[in-house]
C-alpha cells in the first residue's frame, strides 16, 4: 500500500536554459513565481533535458549548456525566487523525470502529439530532420509536472496546449490503471491530479520590440527585439527608445490601441512594470507622442530590470555556489519524486529494488 500523502496544492514550473532570459520571461513567469511562493509549495526547475531536444546549434555544447543552466538559476534567484521558500533545481539531476516520461511515452497517443502546434513551429518545414525528443517533448513536460503530483502550473499562453495534454495523460493513466491504483490505497482511483494552468502574470504575452505581432523570444536573431535580464542601463534605454512604434499619439483608453500592436505592447509593458493597468497608463500618457512616452518607459525598465541584471552578475561570480544550490534543490526534489515514481512502478508492474 502506498505511503504517499494526499495531494495538496503544489506548484511546478520551469524554463529552458537556451539563450538569455528576457523581459517576457520576467513579466510572463518570474513575477508570478515569486508571488506564488508565498501562498503555495513551489518547485521551480531549469529544464535542461528539454534544451537538448533542439539542434546543438541552438543550445551550444556541453560547456555552453552548463553555463546556461547556471545563468537561468541566477535569473530565478535574482528575480526573487527564494531557495528557502521554494525548490530550485535542474531537471537532469532527478532521474524520475526521465523514468516517468518513458511511462508517459507509452500512455500518450500519436494523434495527441501530432496536434501539438509548438512542434510544428519549432520543426518548421523540415520535420523529417527534427529530433524524436522534440516530438515527444510534451510527454516529458507532463512527467516534469506529475513527478511531483503538482496541482498548479504557471504557464504562458503558448504552453497551455501542452498542459492540456498533461491533463489528458494523467487522466488516461488513472483510467488505464484504475484497479491497480485503488489497490495501492487510492480509493477514488485517481493517482495523478489534473493540474490547473495559472495564466495570471502581469503581462502573459510580451511581444517583440521590433514586431508587435511576434512574441518576445530568446531565439529571435535581433538583440534589439528583446530586453535581456542581463542588459545594462544603456542597453535597456537604447532598446526601448529604438522600439518600433507608429506615428500616432497614444489614445486615452485601451480600445484605441486596437490594430496598433507595437503601441499596445509598450503600454502593456509599462503597466506590468509599474504594477498598474493599461487604463491607468493611458490616463497619464493619453494624447502624448512616443517621444515623451518612450523615455518614461526606458527609465522604468532600467529601474526594474537593472537590479536583476546586477544581482545575476554577482551570483554568476561564484558558479560553485550556484552548483551547490542546484545540488541541494535536486536532493529536495528527489525526496518528493522518489515515492511517486516507486508507486508508478508498482502500479504498472515494473519490478524495483
Amino acid at each position: 500500500m502506498s505511503k504517499l500523502p494526499a495531494i495538496s496544492p503544489r506548484v511546478f514550473s520551469g524554463m529552458q536554459p537556451t539563450g538569455a532570459l528576457h523581459l517576457g520571461n520576467y513579466l510572463g513567469a518570474l513575477v508570478q513565481w515569486v508571488k506564488m511562493q508565498d501562498t503555495h509549495e513551489c518547485i521551480y526547475c531549469v529544464v535542461d533535458m528539454h534544451a537538448i531536444t533542439q539542434a546543438r546549434s541552438v543550445w551550444g555544447g556541453p560547456e555552453e549548456l552548463r553555463n546556461a543552466i547556471r545563468m537561468s538559476t541566477a535569473a530565478y534567484m535574482a528575480a526573487g525566487v527564494d531557495t528557502k521558500k521554494s525548490i530550485i533545481f535542474n531537471q537532469s539531476q532527478v532521474a524520475a523525470h526521465a523514468e516517468l516520461a518513458w511511462v508517459f511515452n507509452c500512455i500518450a497517443r500519436m494523434g495527441w502529439l501530432n496536434r501539438m502546434t509548438q512542434f510544428k513551429e519549432k520543426a518548421g518545414k523540415d520535420r523529417e530532420n527534427a529530433s524524436t525528443g522534440l516530438f515527444i517533448y510534451p510527454n516529458l513536460m507532463a512527467a516534469d509536472i506529475l513527478t511531483y503530483r503538482a496541482t498548479h502550473v504557471p504557464v504562458g499562453e503558448d504552453q497551455k496546449q501542452h498542459l492540456e495534454l498533461a491533463r489528458d495523460i494523467a487522466q488516461k493513466f488513472n483510467n488505464d490503471f484504475h484497479d491497480e491504483i485503488v489497490a495501492e490505497g487510492f480509493a477514488d482511483g485517481d493517482f495523478f491530479p489534473l493540474c490547473e494552468p495559472v495564466i495570471t502574470g502581469p503581462a502573459t504575452r510580451v511581444m517583440s520590440l521590433r514586431d508587435g505581432s511576434r512574441k518576445m523570444s530568446k531565439s529571435e536573431p535581433s538583440e534589439m527585439s528583446r530586453i535581456n535580464l542581463t542588459d545594462d542601463a544603456d542597453a535597456i534605454s537604447n532598446k526601448v527608445r529604438k522600439a518600433r512604434t507608429d506615428p500616432d499619439a497614444l489614445p486615452s483608453e485601451p480600445k484605441g490601441l486596437e490594430g496598433r500592436p507595437e503601441a499596445q505592447n509598450l503600454v502593456g509593458i509599462y503597466a506590468a512594470l509599474s504594477g498598474t493597468t493599461p487604463e491607468a497608463v493611458l490616463k497619464d500618457f493619453g494624447g502624448a507622442q512616443f517621444g515623451k512616452f518612450k523615455p518614461a518607459l526606458a527609465d522604468l525598465a532600467v529601474e526594474k530590470i537593472g537590479p536583476i541584471g546586477a544581482e545575476m552578475n554577482r551570483l554568476l561570480g561564484d558558479p560553485a555556489e550556484i552548483d551547490r544550490i542546484l545540488a541541494d534543490g535536486s536532493a529536495r526534489a528527489r525526496e518528493i519524486a522518489a515515492p511517486v515514481i516507486d508507486t508508478v512502478k508498482d502500479i504498472v508492474g515494473l519490478l524495483r529494488t
